[in-house]
């Protein structure tokens, strides 16, 4: 359920609410907003305690909220969730990031020249895969480790924050020492324990739709890492499996005004993996723009034909840098900005 205090609560009243929801043996989960502060008890019977909570002074109202995934309802937080990540970048707010960088780090060279080459075209945070996620056993799987030092050292000379992908609850400690934000794969979203570490520590964490996921059960998997007290969430549409064989995925736009209205969280889309041939990422790209991401994430690499994974979605420069433009002009025309 959630309890409203009252405008202007005081520190000393939210705490006496929190240690309420403790003593009772439950998880408090605050949101400050400017004038007012709502705190969220979760879990099984919560409905019983109202009446004990609606006797406090600092108390406005108490609502049940109806959607089994709670923290990321609507109904848990009217405003839009801003997440700041480091370098002071915002998702969320009115500019559109662009997350971008090769599909996997194959190499320091490449990790650096890559870096400058969507620095200067105007993307804020860096990409690539240090741990693969692939099909084939015998295809290239990263280079772990140290590949998660090439970014990181990419990222901190060019002054761009960076994201990498956790495959196992092992990895997420790992990648959280290295990393900005944390990516939680399609293939992992319901890879419960590996969620719920991600919700233990606290770097934004970017969850990926599996390519046979609902938005109800995307909203559920999110709900594992929220309710681990980790609120910095953000959910990525990359595409679904349909019966279209003509492209990689279809691309679910239809999704982000449904996800926007469920949810207060962050959207982050993903037309490389969405669509996956190189002459049409562009197209998606400027339509996710259109129907409201706060993010995107493209994959960048100058020799795409060597590409170790990926390649024939990833952009090359000069795409890169005149879709940067045009996406731009389509971000202005929604009230939105990208450069």
């Amino acid at each position: 359920m959630i309890i409203t205090l009252k405008r202007g609560a005081k520190q000393k009243e939210i705490s006496a609410v929190s240690d309420k929801i403790k003593s009772l043996g439950y998880k408090p989960h605050v949101s400050r907003g400017k004038d007012v502060t709502i705190i969220g008890m979760i879990g099984e019977y919560a409905e019983k305690y109202k009446d004990a909570f609606e006797a406090m002074d600092a108390v406005e109202h108490i609502s049940e909220i109806q959607k089994p995934y709670k923290l990321a309802s609507r109904e848990f937080k009217k405003s839009n969730t801003v997440i700041k990540v480091s370098r002071g970048v915002e998702i969320g707010a009115k500019k559109i990031h662009v997350i971008a960088g090769p599909c996997a780090i194959e190499s320091r060279d490449l990790m650096f020249n890559t870096a400058k080459i969507v620095k200067d075209a105007g993307a804020t945070i860096l990409r690539g895969g240090a741990f693969k996620p692939r099909s084939s056993p015998y295809a290239f799987q990263g280079l772990g480790e140290k590949g998660l030092k090439y970014i990181e050292a990419a990222g901190r000379k060019y002054h761009m924050p960076v994201i990498s992908e956790a495959m196992s609850v092992e990895q997420v400690e790992l990648l959280s020492k290295y990393c900005d934000i944390i990516q939680i794969g399609a293939r992992n979203i319901q890879n419960y324990d590996l969620l719920k570490a991600a919700g233990k520590q606290k770097k934004p964490v970017l969850l990926k739709r599996g390519m046979a996921t609902t938005v109800k059960e995307l909203l559920l998997s999110a709900e594992y890492i929220l309710s681990q007290g980790n609120y910095d969430v953000m959910l990525c549409e990359r595409g679904i499996r349909t019966f279209e064989d003509s492209t990689r995925f279809t691309m679910d736009l239809n999704a982000i005004p449904v996800l926007k209205k469920l949810s207060h969280l962050p959207i982050v889309l993903d037309p490389s993996h969405g669509i996956g041939i190189r002459e049409h990422v562009g197209t998606m790209a400027k339509a996710c723009v259109a129907v409201g991401a706060d993010a995107l994430i493209l994959e960048v690499h100058p020799r795409p034909q060597e590409a170790l994974s990926d390649g024939p979605q990833s952009l090359l420069p000069e795409q890169f840098s005149a879709l940067m433009n045009e996406l731009d002009a389509v971000a202005k025309a929604v009230g939105r900005e990208i450069l």
